[in-house]
């Protein structure tokens, strides 16, 4: 006896034998119809024919929805068939090779991309189209010189799609960064230049070697305490007044102030006052400190 999770099954002389009740049958889930015990043909209902096919209700919406999605893309989309040419983009990609999709449809793909001449993204392409491999990665070049372009290779029953996004200023950011950690490490092995990071309440929350030894502690000591309280009682409403102007400008600002070391020995000193600002708000300054 079948379950309830297989489909039924009949011979073709009972099939035929009793139709109409197979009909029935049928339209809750399939019958096989079996010849000399083995399958040999399935009746099911329209509908789910319709939905084998795709030309069932709603298909159309279907289909209409992934043509919207498709040309509302923010990344570039450029479809190539098998012989590497291009058999449709998105609006996207049109903007980002700067060409109307009518004038690149049937180009070759390195016609469209000057940088991918030479390029190791040639290989990837060859492997997506010969064996459907996949790829995503960062390329150099492609699309304008000393630009940098996020590549993701899809396999498609035509050939593949190549989904294209410009992540120059992003790789700019990435250098910047790494300059200014080469610039840090360089003021940490100067040795005589004291940095301290501070809340936007101006508790200190780090303090290098250099700004401890000057004032005769470690850092552990200073931690969570105001930087205020590091310097000469007359200098810190100049020191107040000057972060309040850093976070409400955003501007840089240097004075100058005096820094008390453990012994009360006030020691002439230049700060170098800059915010640290994330992507929605301020998360403080850094403090840089030179002897006068």
């Amino acid at each position: 006896m079948a379950t309830a999770h297989e489909p039924q099954r009949v011979s073709a002389a009972d099939f035929i034998r009793g139709f109409a009740n197979w009909r029935l049958q049928a339209a809750r889930k399939p019958v096989v119809v079996t010849h000399h015990g083995k399958d040999a043909h399935v009746l099911i209902s329209l509908d789910d024919y319709q939905r084998l096919d795709g030309s069932g209700p709603g298909s159309d919406d279907l289909q209409a929805s992934f043509v919207g999605l498709f040309e509302a893309a923010r990344d570039s989309v450029i479809v190539v068939d098998r012989s590497w040419r291009v058999a449709m983009l998105n609006p996207a990609a049109s903007d980002m090779i700067e060409r109307a999709a009518a004038d690149v449809i049937g180009a070759h793909i390195a016609d469209i991309l000057p940088g991918l001449q030479g390029s190791v993204l040639l290989s990837h392409i060859n492997r997506l189209i010969d064996h459907r491999e996949r790829f995503s990665g960062e390329v150099p070049g492609l699309i304008r010189p000393r630009h940098w372009t996020r590549v993701d290779l899809v396999p498609l029953p035509i050939g593949g799609a190549m989904i294209l996004r410009d992540i120059s200023a992003a790789m700019e950011g990435i250098a910047t960064s790494d300059i200014h950690r080469a610039l840090a490490a360089a003021v940490e092995a100067q040795g005589s230049i004291g940095r301290a990071s501070i809340s936007v309440r101006e508790a200190i929350e780090d303090a290098n070697d250099a700004l401890t030894g000057m004032v005769g502690v470690d850092a552990a000591a200073i931690r969570r305490v105001r930087f205020s309280a590091l310097l000469a009682i007359t200098r810190r409403q100049a020191f107040a007044e000057a972060v309040e102007a850093v976070f409400y400008t955003g501007a840089p600002t240097r004075i100058t102030s005096e820094l008390v070391t453990r012994e009360g020995i006030a020691i002439p000193v230049v700060l170098s006052i800059a915010e640290r600002r994330s992507a929605y708000a301020s998360d403080g300054a850094v403090i840089v400190v030179t002897r006068a």
